[in-house]
């Protein structure tokens, strides 16, 4: 038997799409999507953003190398996602730099924006220091950013 592999979202030019379907557990006793899901799927769809473009975190983590930390983050809740609901979560990079990236993440339900977050992520040693990014990942990142710089 072929098992299907989970969905890893796709590019539309530099924005990555990656849809998640509401379900029961996701909400609260109202019916409403729980807040802190919305940053379990803005993960979800960051590190399946950073498998697309050839950045495997696994690796650098279990090579000793390190791995990416959230430093910053902002989230703006404007309408409800609610049981059944597809939402679209959209991210894009905003910046990088050496040692950080800061990307745009939205969650979209049709022309509706339900919520924004503007997160920051650093990359640390296993003893939890700052340090640089893999170069490849930076131009990956770099890739993707608006000004492609």
């Amino acid at each position: 038997m072929q098992a299907p592999l989970p969905p890893s979202g796709c590019f539309d030019g530099t924005r990555h799409l990656f849809a998640v379907r509401v379900y029961f557990e996701d909400t609260d006793l109202s019916g409403v999507v729980y807040h802190a899901n919305y940053l379990r799927w803005f993960e979800r769809a960051r590190s399946d953003m950073l498998r697309l473009v050839g950045i495997d975190q696994r690796g650098a983590y279990d090579g000793g190398e390190g791995a990416y930390a959230v430093t910053d983050l902002a989230l703006r809740y404007l309408k409800p996602a609610r049981l059944e609901d597809a939402v679209l979560l959209v991210s894009r990079v905003a910046d990088v730099s050496p040692a950080t990236c800061r990307l745009v993440q939205e969650a979209w339900r049709g022309e509706e924006l339900l919520c924004s977050a503007a997160v920051r992520v650093a990359f640390v040693a296993p003893s939890g220091r700052p340090k640089r990014q893999p170069a490849a990942w930076v131009a990956a990142f770099r890739a993707l950013s608006p000004d492609n710089s």
